[in-house]
């Protein structure tokens, strides 16, 4: 270029001129191809900025909940398609129009209540306004929050508001999941009873059995001895000489009868007692109805409940009870009843393997509380299943040998007496499942 220039226009150059023009057409290459660059560069930004306000556009558009974004002043700057749906406006209508336009307070001037939250820098949340329409004004459940500039000063605020005839009918849809299940709940309490019961169903079986039999062979002694009495009185109140009713006494046994029948009278009213606590213990156990606190004696609890659980046991492991006999305590005695039974039941399975099985169960007071702990000299419970443990429809048993709920319902029972269930490995070997209440006052009056 430079020696067509010296040829065609005379130029009479140096070579050092010629150097420089040749630097000046570089740096304006460089610069152009810099410039090249920056156009690329500035469009591809472009486009991430239209990419990026397409989303947001299309996120405002697609929202349920109605939008106002507003300016320091109240004037609106935005609004979502929510929103002038149900008004009827145009955005044309909003934009730039006062907060008033649109809203009012119930009891308050809105303008100025949103004013002050900005001016204090501080959102709130659940405000009740009525949304102006054509018609008639629409009640609005209003959040707000603070908008902010680059320094980080107040630049405005951002309304987001939903019918409360919508909340309302969510609150709806929530309460009656909440009952649904809260009535789940309740059946698989009393599901996890029934199957508890026909687990134990041997047991109780013979612990009826016992007082039965003994109240039928009273029954039929004091029969007999009633025949014998009434042929005795007969013989007295007839034409019986004095020698007839001695021979008559001595063969009846009178005098014998008569030292045996009170004891026959008492024996037989204990068993029919007996009877009736087994009848009552079912009826606390598998009964749904709430029972009132009453005072009892724990230690005779704790019998029944392991005598139900060892009757049905195909192997029976021994069981050894330490508690003082006088201990009496005021709780809900079916509660604590269909705890243990659970309790005793879930160390009956974990000793299914162990040769020489043993539980323990021990009683004891601590300030205001009794502690129960059930104790087995099984495997103990893995570090996994501890954090699980009451965890409903959790267990480590083989399908179809345990439903989970066992030790969750016993949780709940324990959470509702106002005590504390915990489960730890004892120091020797095995589990340890740890109940704890108030003495007295366990649960209230239902």
């Amino acid at each position: 270029m430079i020696s067509r220039l010296k040829r065609e226009e005379g130029f009479d150059l140096s070579d050092q001129s010629e150097e420089t023009w040749v630097e000046v057409i570089r740096q304006m290459d460089r610069v152009y191809a810099e410039l090249v660059d920056s156009q690329i560069a500035l469009e591809e930004k472009n486009a991430e900025l239209e990419s990026a306000q397409e989303f947001i556009n299309s996120v405002v558009s697609s929202m349920t909940d109605l939008l106002i974004v507003c300016d320091t002043d109240g004037s609106i700057q935005q609004v979502n398609d929510a929103l002038l749906r149900l008004t009827g406006l145009s955005e044309d209508d909003l934009l730039g129009q006062p907060l008033t336009e649109v809203l009012k307070g119930r009891d308050v001037a809105i303008q100025e209540t949103f004013l002050h939250h900005l001016h204090a820098n501080e959102p709130f949340h659940d405000c009740e306004v009525l949304l102006r329409k054509q018609s008639e004004p629409i009640p609005l459940s209003l959040n707000c929050s603070i908008r902010h500039d680059q320094k980080g000063h107040p630049a405005g605020l951002v309304l987001i508001g939903r019918p409360v005839g919508e909340l309302q009918q969510a609150y709806r849809e929530l309460d009656e999941a909440l009952r649904n299940f809260e009535k789940a709940q309740r059946h698989l309490v009393s599901s996890e009873k029934m199957a508890a019961l026909g687990r134990l169903v041997a047991g109780v079986a013979h612990e009826l059995n016992n007082p039965i039999s003994f109240v039928f062979g009273n029954m039929y002694a004091l029969k007999s001895y009633g025949e014998k009495i009434t042929r005795y009185l007969g013989a007295v109140t007839g034409d019986a000489s004095p020698d007839e009713l001695d021979r008559l006494q001595q063969e009846l046994q009178i005098d014998r009868i008569a030292k045996d029948i009170l004891p026959l009278v008492e024996g037989t009213l204990e068993g029919a007692e007996r009877v009736s606590d087994i009848v009552q213990d079912l009826r606390r156990f598998s009964g749904n109805q709430v029972e009132p606190s009453e005072e009892f004696a724990i230690e005779p609890v704790i019998r029944t409940a392991a005598n139900w659980v060892l009757r049905g046991a195909k192997d029976k492991p021994q069981i050894e009870i330490g508690c003082p006999d006088d201990m009496v305590v005021t709780a809900r005695k079916g509660h604590i009843h269909q705890v243990l039974v659970n309790l005793m039941q879930n160390a009956l399975d974990a000793l299914s393997q162990s040769p020489d099985a043993r539980i323990v169960v021990a009683v004891s007071e601590a300030c205001d509380q009794f502690l129960i702990e059930v104790r087995d000299n099984g495997p103990g419970i893995s570090d996994a299943a501890l954090d699980q443990l009451f965890e409903p429809f959790f267990t480590t048993k083989p399908i179809g040998q345990g439903t989970g709920l066992g030790l969750y319902v016993s949780y709940r029972l324990v959470d509702e007496l106002g005590g504390r269930l915990s489960a730890k490995n004892s120091f020797d070997g095995g589990a340890c499942l740890r109940l704890a209440l108030p003495r007295s006052g366990v649960g209230g009056q239902a």
